[in-house]
Formats: structure tokens, C-alpha cells, sequence
């Protein structure tokens, strides 16, 4: 086995037992992005010769390189969120989960590719270049965490973080074949991460085995003085457990979904993991969730209404780039009219009338009131069912290029975006393959702060289904 194939549970064991050297780690990976990034386009900075990287602690991710979102403040590599108004951007300070990264030995290497400021479902919505799906270079690698989603799936490095705001982390996750953690809102730091949406945003670990994303979670979450919304609470070892099987689970499966317009192939997957999880001694039972499409009608308010007040920041005096003008009002306007890409204009745009004078009652006031009931509806559903088991997205992968109506777009976030609505666990869980060779996913939800729990049937199911997470590298058919 080549040293980029193995798990980071693996890299760290056998680096524990003296069989890898922390620089051979690095040399592997190293050789393996030369080898493969000019496929697939998963960063937009890099360390040159990361292989040579000297590690400052020797922790437990000492020689293991990783990939942080192109939206996560680091010094040494550029905080672009994949947009020309911060193109060449550095800050001055570190996010949290950079830190701690940092302080178990781990190498942050490489930033990765994404939709413009995490606005977007395929990383097409990049300024700076097109990532492509690992598994069919003809096809999308999701959004906006695509590039870190194709990273992992590529064997670039062995773990990255995301950041999912309506699923931005599973639904790329789900198109690359590889395990997506959205944790609880909360539970990990949001310090030094370009908000999109404050009250949805939540970082995340992209891994290739349920084990790998709990090791990560580990290491990235708990409560930070620097975030007014992290959890202050006791973290648990979220690897406990993992060795357990599904007996004695019980998870609720919303037939609902399955009735709705999806893709015959990703139905059949998630039948495929009710009967896995039946013959492994648990149980199914249906349940009722709220509408999806008014959870999706209350994100988009939401986001967008949130979106615009975050982004209001980049006008050329405070952040970003500068367009030359004769006033201010005229600079302020050819900074954001050259800098900011058409998605993100139009969500700026839908965002500041959700807000005006005359609408703010009647929908962005009206949207937090679903909100409210929705949480409360998952968290009734939560006391009859350990977890919820359904699809992640409705389609696999999209073609590169493909003309997509916008609101066929977002409707990809149909099934994630509840989760960010309520502020739930989630985590999208490989679950095989299309006739074309694209990977399919489903989704397992868990109770608030249940991560341990989710984790557990998440590893348990993984076992049962075995599905290949390192990518092909497929030209395409």
C-alpha cells in the first residue's frame, strides 16, 4: 500500500510505531499533489515543497499534512475564499482551528479551492480556478468545500476541514466519495472563519472513514472564549464507541423524502442502507419531518439576509481590493462591481431586500419563526428515534459546465439545509456508486450535541456497506 492510500488512523499508527518517519508522511503526500493537482485543481495556495516542512509539536498529527478551506485565517497561506476582492489577502492572526491543528504537530499545507465567499453547490462559483470531481474529471466536485472535498478524495492529503453552511460540507462530501461531518452549531470554533451566514456557518472535517473525521473532531472542537456562540460545555472522546455495531439503535427514516423527485440510483442507495442497518439488529420506523421546501425557503431568507450584512465589510476601504474612482461613493461601487462574482451578487442582492423597509416582517422575521418550529419538530422527532437516516442530495455529481437554472441549484441543498436551520449534527456517509462510476451518498442526522452517537451508527453502517473512498482519477467517459 502507498503511504498517500492510507487512513489518517493508519498514517498515525504506524508513525507511532516507528514504521514511518513524520518527513517520509509528508514526502508521500508531497509526491502525490505533484503528481495529481494539475487534474484536479483542489488548492489555490500551497506551501512549496511542503515535504520539507518542519513541524513545531510533536502531537498526534506530527507529520500529517492538511488542507484548511480557502475561507480559514492562516498566516502563512492566503485567506482568498476563492474571490478576487481577497485574491492575494494574508491575515495577521490564526483561526482556532488552525491553532489547534498546529499545536498536535499537523502540517497546514495547502488551502483549498471553493465557491466564492461559500456561496455556491459546485465550486464552479470560484475566481480563481475550477476544481474537478476526483472520481470523473468531467464532472463537479460539490460545493462550496469542493476543493477540500476532491482533496481527500484524491489522496492530496489524508483529512481537510470544510465549512457548511447549508451543506457545504456533506453535499461535496457526497459528489467525492468521502465522509462529511457538519457538527453541531457550536461545537467547534468559528473564530477566524469568513462568515457567510453567522448563525449557520459551521466548520467541519472532510475524511476518507467515519474514525478519521471523529479523530479530527477531536482535535478542532471545544469551547473558545474567542467565539461568543461556542459550546461551553464537558467535550467528549468522540472515538468512543466506534467499535460498536447498530444493534439496539433505533433511527427514523422520513418516507417522504423518498417519494420526492430524486434520483432512482440515490433512492436505492438509502433502501440499500435501511436494509443494512435492519439486518444488523436495529431498527427502522418512519417518521414526519417538516416540509423541506419551507426549511429551504427559510435558509435562503435566512443566508442571504445574513450574507448581506457580513459582505458589506468588502467596499475597498476596510478589507479587500481597490478600484480607482473619483469619489467614494464611485469607488465603492467598481470595488464591488469588479471584485464580487455574479453569485455572490445575486445573494447580496436577494439578501438586502429580505432586509428592507416594508419586507423585513414579512420575511426575514417570518423565516426565523419557521426556523423555531422546525428545530423544535427534529427535536420531538429526537425522542422517539436515536438518529435520522435519508438521502444527502438528490443527484450525483453535476457535469462540469452544465446550464443549471439557479433555483435547480439550490435545490440541491434540498435535504442538508434543514440540519443548519436547527443546528443539528449531520454527516454524509459514502454508500456506493452510479452505473457511471460517481459516488453516492445518505445522510445521518443526530440530536444536538449526539456526535458520539451519530459517529457510532455512522462507523457501524460503514463497515456493513465498505465503500472505496480513494478516487480513480476517471478522464471521464
Amino acid at each position: 500500500m502507498n503511504i498517500y492510500e492510507m487512513t489518517l488512523a493508519q498514517l498515525i499508527a504506524a508513525r507511532e510505531e516507528k514504521e514511518l518517519k513524520p518527513e517520509e508522511i509528508l514526502a508521500a503526500f508531497a509526491e502525490r499533489t505533484a503528481a495529481v493537482e494539475d487534474k484536479v485543481a483542489s488548492f489555490v495556495d500551497i506551501i512549496p515543497d511542503f515535504a520539507s516542512k518542519e513541524d513545531q509539536e510533536n502531537g498526534i498529527l506530527q507529520g500529517i499534512p492538511v488542507a484548511l478551506k480557502a475561507n480559514m485565517a492562516t498566516r502563512e497561506l492566503t485567506t482568498s475564499c476563492a474571490s478576487k476582492m481577497l485574491a492575494e489577502y494574508k491575515t495577521p492572526y490564526e483561526s482556532t482551528v488552525a491553532s489547534k491543528i498546529k499545536k498536535e504537530g499537523g502540517a497546514i499545507v495547502a488551502k483549498t479551492n471553493m465557491d466564492e465567499f461559500a456561496m455556491g453547490s459546485t465550486t464552479e462559483h470560484s475566481a480563481l480556478q475550477t476544481t474537478k470531481n476526483p472520481w470523473n474529471l468531467n464532472h463537479v466536485p460539490g460545493g462550496s468545500s469542493g476543493g477540500a472535498a476532491a482533496a481527500v478524495a484524491a489522496g492530496e492529503v489524508p483529512c481537510a476541514l470544510g465549512s457548511d453552511t447549508g451543506g457545504s460540507i456533506r453535499q461535496p462530501a457526497s459528489f467525492c466519495g468521502v465522509v462529511g461531518l457538519k457538527p453541531t452549531y457550536g461545537v467547534v470554533s468559528r473564530y477566524g472563519l469568513v462568515a457567510f451566514a453567522s448563525s449557520l456557518d459551521q466548520i467541519g472535517p472532510i475524511a476518507r472513514t467515519v474514525e478519521d473525521a471523529a479523530l479530527m473532531l477531536n482535535i478542532i472542537s471545544g469551547h473558545d472564549e474567542k467565539d461568543s456562540t461556542s459550546a461551553a460545555m464537558e467535550y467528549p472522546d468522540y472515538r468512543q464507541g466506534l467499535d460498536k455495531d447498530l444493534a439496539g439503535l433505533t433511527f427514523g427514516l422520513p418516507g417522504s423524502y423518498l417519494e420526492m423527485d430524486i434520483d432512482e440510483e440515490v433512492k436505492s442507495k438509502v433502501q440499500k442502507a435501511v436494509r443494512e442497518i435492519k439486518e444488523a439488529g436495529a431498527e427502522v420506523k418512519e417518521i414526519e419531518l417538516p416540509p423541506v421546501d419551507l426549511a429551504l425557503a427559510a435558509y435562503y431568507i435566512i443566508a442571504t439576509a445574513e450574507a448581506s450584512s457580513n459582505l458589506a465589510r468588502y467596499d475597498g476601504v476596510r478589507y479587500g481590493a481597490r478600484e480607482e474612482a473619483g469619489n467614494v461613493m464611485e469607488m465603492f461601487a467598481k470595488t464591488r462591481s469588479k471584485n464580487l462574482g455574479p453569485e455572490v451578487k445575486r445573494r447580496i442582492m436577494l439578501g438586502t431586500y429580505a432586509l428592507s423597509a416594508g419586507y423585513q416582517d414579512e420575511l426575514y422575521k417570518k423565516a426565523l419563526k419557521v426556523r423555531t418550529i422546525i428545530k423544535d419538530k427534529y427535536a420531538q422527532v429526537f425522542e422517539e428515534v436515536d438518529l435520522i437516516l435519508g438521502p444527502n442530495s438528490p443527484t450525483p455529481a453535476f457535469k462540469l459546465g452544465e446550464d443549471k437554472n439557479p433555483l435547480d441549484v439550490y435545490y440541491a441543498d434540498i435535504f442538508t439545509v434543514p440540519v443548519n436551520i436547527s443546528g443539528f449534527p449531520a454527516l454524509s456517509l459514502p454508500a456506493g456508486f452510479t452505473e457511471q462510476g460517481l459516488p453516492l451518498s445518505v445522510q445521518l442526522i443526530g440530536p444536538a450535541f449526539g456526535e458520539v452517537k451519530l459517529l457510532q451508527a455512522a462507523r457501524g453502517l460503514e463497515k456493513r456497506l465498505a465503500v472505496p473512498t480513494l478516487a480513480t482519477l476517471d478522464q471521464g467517459r
